[in-house]
């Protein structure tokens, strides 16, 4: 690898150093909204699988990278929800010598993802086949629940510690490469978009917390991560301003939905509310930005959800 993006079909991987490698998923189709990365360690081990559809284009880019079916160690998700680990019984299938590794509040729905996928289709009804696909079960006996601190070998000495971040959601851990630095951040800091660098919170429903995901954040900034490698998307070496600006926009939609929920407006309404008073806070939304981009950016990280999920915080706490 040069560095560079290589095409394998509809996919891409680049090579980010010290045998790490991004992988799009090409999640429902498209590009760069979810990543998956391979740490191609003694032991090597995937970071997200993306969604069940997902499951081939990872395989098929691991395949690319030499890692065939016997020689994956270890699957990491940095928490349970669809965009990130629903294609882990797919990969478990695919990758039989492989142990899945996720928060100990987590294991259990990928033993048994009837309850999530249940869930899933009340929010997402027909969309969720072609978003998400439906998540395999996990064999429990090849399931590893972490701790709130917990260590995953990577074999010649380096690991990946895992750190509690539960403010996205309860069963979410954000992890550093103990070779690199890289910090696998999942959603606890958000979603970045790299055509503008803009960076946007993900504080969907029902496990948001305002206090728990500022305390994620400012987690995140005392392990002085070398790198944030977000699963949406990509990796940023400006650490220390992503992270001011991740808490910085939480803070704000809080803000803004505080005052909607206040004046008693329904989640449509509160939505148009917010989605109007931050919109100049992206460049993905000025106008001399092509749309397309303003769309990816509204995909990933839909002011629809967000709103939802600091609205029910909202109510469930009378904050």
């Amino acid at each position: 690898m040069d560095g560079m993006s290589e095409g394998i079909g509809p996919t891409d991987i680049t090579d980010l150093g010290h045998e790490v490698f991004q992988i799009d998923t090409r999640m429902a189709g498209y590009d760069g909204i979810t990543a998956g990365y391979l740490i191609r360690a003694d032991r090597p081990c995937l970071v997200e699988t993306g969604t069940a559809p997902s499951a081939p284009v990872v395989r098929d880019a691991l395949a690319r990278l030499g890692i065939g079916a016997d020689d994956l160690a270890t699957v990491v998700v940095t928490h349970i929800h669809l965009d990130h680990a629903g294609g882990a019984g797919d990969i478990a299938a695919m990758f039989p010598a492989a142990q899945i590794v996720v928060h100990q509040r987590g294991a259990r729905h990928l033993a048994d993802p009837s309850r999530l996928m249940a869930s899933a289709r009340m929010v997402y009804g027909d969309a969720l086949d072609r978003l998400f696909g439906v998540l395999a079960p996990v064999p429990a006996d090849r399931i590893v629940a972490l701790d709130d601190i917990g260590t995953v070998d990577l074999g010649g000495g380096r690991r990946l510690d895992s750190h509690y971040s539960p403010g996205h959601a309860k069963h979410h851990v954000g992890l550093v490469d103990s070779d690199t630095g890289d910090l696998y951040v999942g959603d606890a800091a958000g979603v970045y978009l790299p055509e503008t660098g803009d960076v946007r919170p993900a504080t969907p429903p029902p496990d948001f917390d305002l206090e728990t995901a500022l305390a994620s954040v400012r987690k995140f900034a005392a392990l002085q991560p070398a790198r944030l490698l977000f699963s949406h998307y990509g990796p940023v070496s400006e650490v220390s301003q992503t992270l001011d600006r991740s808490a910085e926009e939480i803070t704000v939609w809080v803000e803004e939905t505080r005052q909607a929920h206040a004046a008693g407006l329904d989640l449509d309404h509160a939505v148009a509310m917010v989605r109007e008073r931050t919109r100049n806070r992206y460049a993905a939304f000025s106008p001399d930005v092509d749309p397309a981009i303003a769309e990816k950016f509204e995909r990933v990280s839909g002011a629809v959800g967000n709103v939802e999920g600091i609205m029910h915080w909202l109510s469930k706490t009378g904050a």
